[in-house]
Formats: C-alpha cells, structure tokens, sequence
C-alpha cells in the first residue's frame, strides 16, 4: 500500500482531541449536575428561587490568552419549568488552517432544574452532528442523526441529571464558605459519558473581569484528570472559569464577546497538544518496532494495562510496539460466528458505528462482493475507504452515517466509517484512538482494529495495514472511553529509545 505523501501529513491528524477539548468546554460552560454535599435530594428540596424572566449570560473564551471564540447561554421559563439554551462559537487553528465550530444546545427543565429533554447539535464546515434525548425514569433514550438517519440508543442513568445553567442558579444568592465541598454528577450528551466530579471552595479573593475588580469566591476541581477553576461573585454568579492548555472563559457582554476573535484561531492547537521528541523517526510510515520511554502516568488517572495488549508491551515505563505480521491466516470465513458472545460489542451498531443501517450494509456488501476471507476483505475495505473519503479536517463528533453521506473527514472519520463498514461485512471491529508520529513528535490519532483470528490494526487514512510500529494505542471504543485520554494531555514526555525496520 502507498505511503502518504508529506504535503498531506496535515491530514493525518485527526480531531479527537480536539472534540474531547469541546466536551471540557461544555463542562466548563454548563457545570452540569450539581448537588450539595453529595446529597442530591438536598439540592432538589431545596431549589433556588423560581426565575420569572428569560437572561443572558455572555462569555469570551480564550486559548493561551488569544480570543478564539464566546459562549451564550440563556434560561426561561416555560409551562412550569425551564427552557435553557446555549451557543459556543470557536475558531480554531489546525495546523495553518482556521477551522469554525458551533455548538447549541437546547435544555427542557422541570422547576427544579432536573433535566427533562435535550437537543444538542455540532455544526463545523458541511458537517453536522445531532443527538437528543429524554430522560424517562432512570433512563435516557438517546436518538442520533435526523429523518430517516434516526438511530435511538437507551443508557442508564447514575443519577437525575442537572445540566445547563442549573448549577449558576445552585449558587446564585446563596451563602457558601471556603472549606464547602459540592459533588456532581456530570452527563456530557456529546459522548454519552458519566462521571461524578468534586468541587471545592478552597479561597476568596479579588479578580480583575474586564478592568472590573470582584470579590471572588475560588472553586477548584479536577475533572478526567485535569484541574479546573471557577471564580463566582458574592451573588454565585460565575466571572471566570480556567481550564487545561491555556483554555479560560470570562464573564462578558453582548457588545464585547462577539468581538475581536482572532482571525487564524490563535494557536496551533494540535502543536499544543503533540508531544515532541528529540530523535526524530525517518521513515516513520515504515517502521515495524519502536521502542518508547513514557513519563506521566503517574501525574494521572490513566489506566496503563492497553499498554500492554496485543502488539505493544509495556514494562517500568518502557513501550515496545511490534508491528503484526502481513500474512493473515483468519480461521474463520465472514461472517463471523460469534458462539462465545464476547464478540458481539464489536459486531454491533453504536452511537456513530451504525453499522445496521441499509446504506452502510449495502456499501460493504459493494465493496467485498461476496468475499468471504475476512483478511482480503479488511484490505479491501480499507483501501476502499483511504480512496473516496477526502482528507480534510473536521471538527465534529464522527459518525458513520454522517461520513458515508459527504465523504469528507480527517483520521476520526475515516475510522468509525471503517469500523462500521468492517461489522456490517460480518468483521469484528473496533476504534482505537492514541498517539502516531509526525512531523518531529507524536500527535493525537485515530485507526482501527478488525479481528481475523487475532486483532490487526488498521489506518485508513494512511491506507496501512497493519499500520506502522508508531501507532500507540491509549484507548479502545467510543467517546465515552476516548474521554479518558484527557488525563494525559499535557502530562506526557516520550523518548524514543530505540526503532527498527524490516
């Protein structure tokens, strides 16, 4: 199979980071569910006063101190409860290109800020990406995509959710001390992810907002292994809130948050993100082993037993990765008989992984036509997949449907199509997100993984297969796991020791 060219390395780098980055925005932006003292039913007993006109709330949102883009959220009331929406703009730099995103999200409350309905939409370029989702008891049902492209998913709930400006409306007019702690069940609509998270009221003290001066209460928390600030006024309204590589948003106005957004996206955000080594990889694209010293693990909640699955083995922070064999002998012919049963998550459609839908299941069948060799058939979809999806990067939440429909996306789209096209042929397959190198250093990636009597990996964007001793797991599976290499961001420092060729 071909290597990429170098004038196409830029679409290599995939967006996952950057959706994860969205979704610490969201949670910087909605704080969602809230509850005093770990004690939920205290906060639902006792709600803050009945809001009876619609406000807005402004913010501008900085990235290493360069305006990239506002958030506005508004709350009013309707039938007894509450309509909360909220609209974040972000202009971002992604390697030399400016890319815009907007994000709403419309919130349907009951009178004590308990999440009834959400409709929640991604819009970057001539993508756009729709989930909603009613809460109904303990559940959640979840619908993706829109007209005949609607999927509906159902997931349990840890708890009532309170999302949107519920916790601004927790604290406003409230008395709270230093020392308070507060626990919140955090349900992020994007990845369907839950996590509870602590927040604490660890100082007062003074803040300059836009040559203002406030008394501040300071709440500190760490949310996927990453420490977040929120500064409140002595009324709780929020003033300013810090985040993870330079990411802060300050109380504004509506004259002044649409204003002066940096034209280029400010930074490089995936140079802010990448991870540089001194011994560079010439070559990369051919490298069957690699042999990698790893620090910051510790520095973070990441579980490190991926490290030491499958290719790669992990000991005492040293990583090797041994590419797979070329020659695949599967012992099974499609589609997959999955007897035991622990093949069916791989087998099944997902958020995003559609793979049950007639045009995914009618676009493998064109492709494989009638090949019943699961590894002829994983090489030839792959290669299907590297040939018509155009590399361009796009900042959205993948979906396969989505993909198949415009043709068009950077290393995360080109993996869940893959992915969903591999178990709609009868292969089980699954998404793998971690690091690969480029361009000096290693950057946030995403490929896949097809089973054929063992797993091989697979890069549709690079057209690899098995892809390159470089590709370095972190995780397998959807958003909700992808989450987790938040921890990491930031915190790792790799040296390469050692790297070999064939």
């Amino acid at each position: 199979m071909k290597p990429m060219k170098k004038n196409h390395l830029f679409n290599l780098i995939g967006a996952s980071i950057i959706v994860v980055w969205l979704i610490m925005i969201g949670l910087l932006i909605k704080k969602s569910s809230f509850n005093n003292a770990g004690q939920h039913a205290a906060f639902i007993e006792d709600s803050s006063p009945h809001q009876t006109s619609s406000e807005r709330e402004w913010m501008e949102i900085f990235l290493k101190k360069k305006k990239v883009g506002y958030s506005v959220s508004q709350v009013s009331p309707i039938g007894g409860g509450f309509l909360i929406s909220e609209e974040v703009f972000l202009r971002l730099n992604l390697l030399g290109q400016a890319n815009a995103i907007c994000t709403t999200t419309q919130s349907v409350m009951d009178h004590k800020f308990i999440l009834k309905s959400f409709v929640f939409r991604m819009k970057s370029g001539i993508v756009t990406y729709q989930v909603s989702g009613k809460v109904d008891g303990n559940r959640m049902v979840l619908k993706t995509g829109e007209g005949p492209n609607k999927k509906s998913y159902t997931i349990r709930l840890k708890a009532p959710p309170v999302i949107g400006s519920g916790m601004a409306r927790f604290f406003r007019g409230r008395h709270i001390e230093v020392g308070q702690s507060f626990k919140f069940p955090v349900f992020d609509p994007a990845t369907m992810a839950q996590k509870d998270v602590v927040l604490k009221v660890t100082a007062k003290e003074r803040i300059v907002i836009n040559r203002v001066d406030y008394g501040a209460f300071r709440l500190e928390t760490e949310v996927f292994g990453q420490p977040m600030i929120f500064w409140l006024d002595n009324n709780g309204s929020v003033l300013k809130e810090e985040g993870f590589i330079g990411l802060t948003l300050v109380k504004s106005s509506v004259g002044r948050a649409k204003k002066d957004i940096e034209s280029s996206g400010g930074e490089d955000f995936y140079r802010l993100a990448s991870i540089s080594v001194k011994r560079k990889l010439p070559k990369a694209d051919r490298l069957t082993y690699l042999k990698i010293k790893m620090q910051g693990f510790k520095e973070s909640s990441f579980d490190t037993s991926i490290l030491d699955r499958g290719r790669q083995k992990y000991r005492s922070g040293i990583l090797e990765i041994i590419q797979e064999k070329r020659t695949v002998k599967p012992g099974y012919s499609i589609p997959f008989s999955d007897n035991s049963g622990k093949m069916e998550p791989f087998l099944s459609p997902e958020p995003g992984i559609e793979s049950d839908h007639r045009a995914i299941v009618e676009k493998a069948r064109a492709i494989v036509r009638g090949i019943k060799d699961p590894g002829a058939a994983m090489k030839r979809i792959v290669s299907w997949v590297y040939r018509n999806v155009k590399k361009q990067p796009v900042i959205t939440v993948p979906d396969a449907l989505e993909v198949l429909k415009t043709m068009v996306g950077d290393c995360n789209e080109h993996a869940v199509l893959l992915t969903a096209l591999l178990r709609a042929s009868g292969i089980p397959a699954r998404v793998c997100v971690g690091l690969v190198y480029a361009r000096g250093g290693f950057y946030y990636h995403a490929w896949t993984e097809g089973y054929a009597g063992k797993w091989i990996s697979m890069d549709p964007t690079l057209n690899q297969m098995p892809a390159d001793a470089t590709h370095i797991k972190l995780v397998q599976g959807g958003l909700h796991r992808q989450v987790e290499i938040i921890s990491l961001i930031g915190k790792l420092k790799m040296k390469v020791v050692d790297y070999r060729y064939d």
